[in-house]
């Protein structure tokens, strides 16, 4: 990861994600919270599999993340098994509190991480 990417996301608490849309072959963005482990950060969406941005990412993997100016475009992953999202659901919680997490996630079935290298 380099200093630039680890220095703009140092203190934030959201990001801004684009995506490719999967129907429109836009670029669609939108402010998301995230965390970050070792060389990755990983991203719940709000309605899990249902959310349209994690649908445009199963089928686009390229995505565009960005914080402080600083933007890098990488691949995303998405995570499915259960003990994986769980894990990554606890950090979201950690970061931002339970009740903000149970308040605006009500599903946790899916995450995706993010590789920042």
């Amino acid at each position: 990861m380099t200093k630039a990417v680890r220095d703009a996301l140092e203190g934030v608490s959201e990001i801004e994600l684009t995506v490719t849309g999967r129907k429109t072959g836009r670029q669609i963005s939108r402010p998301v919270w995230f965390v970050q482990e070792e060389e990755s950060i990983f991203l719940v969406p709000i309605t899990g599999s249902d959310s349209q941005w994690y649908k445009n990412v199963r089928q686009t993997p390229m995505i565009e993340v960005s914080s402080n100016g600083t933007a890098l475009s990488t691949s995303a992953t998405p995570i499915t098994e259960p003990d994986r999202v769980s894990h990554v659901v606890e950090m979201f919680r950690d970061k931002y509190g339970a009740d903000q997490v149970e308040a605006h996630y009500p599903k946790h079935d899916v995450a995706v991480q993010v590789s920042l290298m």
